[in-house]
């Protein structure tokens, strides 16, 4: 018997409304506390549904194989980020206002609490656990990844408005008018990209541990590192 459709659309419908109230209603103070009551009624909508600790990623079996996985892509993450800093061409991406006002607490909260158990835990239960499992017990799996990750594009429209102001590499690129518009276009479709890469790290590892530590690598850490050279320049 086929699964209705309409428990899919609560889960969406929960992850446009949590969008944004983080992104224009609530304070930031309640992001974490928020990200983790989200990520809770999206994981109760799936096991409504029928999905397993296997179907959305959590199954004890695959934990291990996970962290193997999640270790791996972390290191090259770490690779990449050390190779942009040695290179003078690349530095400038690092250069982000939001992060250069931020002093040594508000840089470990940043890394430590607000990003894995914000970001990372509310993104990757969200759209690699819950909507994920959903789509694959009605359709193929490429659709389902297809379909995941371009929500997960869309997911970057509100933090994406503005971005060029913050960051002077991409203000050069992008600039003001039309420019900013482009900007948000480049972040959803490259996060809707990114969204694929973490969708089959999760399949491939069978465990939702994977991409949330490829996604600590690339926010945490990316904090970490721009947080760092700003400091030292």
């Amino acid at each position: 018997m086929a699964r209705s459709w309409r428990t899919v659309a609560v889960a969406v419908g929960i992850i446009a409304l949590s969008n944004v109230m983080t992104n224009r209603v609530l304070p930031s103070w309640s992001y974490v506390p928020w990200s983790i009551a989200v990520s809770t009624v999206l994981l109760a909508v799936a096991a409504y549904d029928g999905c397993t600790a296997d179907d959305v990623g959590l199954g004890r079996a695959a934990f291990w194989r996970g962290v193997a996985h999640g270790g791996a892509v972390f290191g090259a993450i770490l690779a990449v980020y050390l190779v942009a800093l040695a290179v003078p061409a690349t530095r400038g991406l690092l250069d982000d206002d939001r992060v250069g006002e931020v002093g040594f607490w508000g840089m470990a909260y940043q890394v430590g609490l607000r990003i894995p158990f914000g970001t990372v835990l509310l993104e990757e239960t969200a759209f690699r656990g819950a909507l994920l499992g959903m789509l694959l017990v009605r359709t193929s799996t490429a659709r389902a990844v297809l379909a995941s990750s371009a929500l997960f594009g869309l997911w970057h429209v509100l933090p994406a408005i503005g971005i060029e102001r913050t960051n002077p590499v991409v203000d050069g690129v992008f600039g003001d008018g039309a420019g900013q518009v482009l900007a948000v276009v480049a972040a959803v479709v490259g996060t809707g990209a990114a969204g694929v890469v973490f969708c089959w790290l999760r399949l491939r590892s069978r465990s939702l541990v994977a991409p949330m530590l490829l996604h600590v690598a690339t926010n945490s850490l990316g904090f970490f590192v721009s947080w760092w050279y700003l400091r030292l320049r």
